[in-house]
């Protein structure tokens, strides 16, 4: 019996020891795997939809450890929510002048920024809608609507009446204009024939069966279209958002870009 309580006692220690061990290992493995588990917002102007949803398969390929939600949308729009404090890691714009106002509320980490892209802008009808070749044709009593993004928030609505203002189009045509809350919006009053023309960026325009492109703005009528990107200073994660820009600014992504019809910025 005495030999029977040693050999109990012996095999309930070198339990509780394996046990010890097990979770002492358990505890300086698991804040290490935790901390592999890397999650990224991405605030991105809804042009860049596409291009970015592949992009994003791409990456977390090759990235299994990294989480990327996007947040599509006007950029005007999302500058406003980084202002009041949304919980963004990389803001991705279609405009220069969202990303100049953070980096004047020092909400940029500056040397991450970058220009990235560029765009075109057209004008489009519906599949079979009236065929224009002139901008100034906008002015014609066929055409009774015109979508474009609103030029507060929406910078292809900006660059649009940049370009309609250097035409002297934009007081002839304002009772016309039906204003969007972003580009796709605009994209899909046009398609769904509930306007005559429409004016978009290239991009979206060509990934449309549904609508003809009529006419391409000349660049010298509008500002040039640059998407800059860059982190946000209040990044959760700064060194795994920049490391995600910097494989945006890389020849990978640049084919995914290319491929969906933007230009790449000098």
């Amino acid at each position: 019996m005495e030999r029977k309580r040693i050999f109990n006692s012996i095999v309930a220690a070198a339990v509780a020891l394996t046990l010890l061990i097990a979770w002492n290992l358990f505890k300086s493995v698991s804040p290490t795997t935790t901390q592999q588990q890397t999650s990224l917002n991405v605030s991105a102007a809804i042009s860049l939809s596409k291009a970015l949803g592949e992009i994003k398969t791409v990456y977390q390929s090759s990235n299994p450890n990294f989480t990327i939600t996007y947040n599509f949308g006007a950029s005007g729009a999302l500058e406003q929510q980084i202002q009041q404090g949304a919980p963004v890691d990389v803001f991705f714009s279609a405009a220069t002048n969202p990303m100049d106002a953070l980096q004047q509320s020092n909400l940029l980490i500056n040397d991450t920024r970058r220009n990235l892209l560029t765009n075109r802008l057209v004008l489009i009808t519906p599949k079979n809608g009236v065929a224009l070749s002139d901008f100034k044709q906008l002015t014609d009593a066929r055409i009774k609507k015109i979508a474009i993004g609103e030029p507060k928030s929406v910078p292809v609505g900006q660059y649009a009446q940049e370009m309609l203002n250097k035409l002297g189009l934009w007081g002839q045509i304002q009772p016309k204009l039906v204003l969007g809350n972003n580009v796709r919006q605009v994209l899909t009053f046009v398609e769904s024939g509930n306007v005559d023309a429409g004016i978009v960026y290239a991009t979206d325009a060509t990934a449309s069966d549904k609508v003809t492109v009529r006419l391409t703005a000349a660049e010298n009528l509008h500002s040039l279209i640059v998407y800059p990107l860059a982190v946000i200073r209040n990044s959760r994660n700064p060194a795994a958002a920049t490391a995600f820009v910097d494989f945006l600014g890389g020849d990978r992504a640049k084919i995914v870009f290319q491929k969906y019809g933007f230009g790449t910025a000098r």
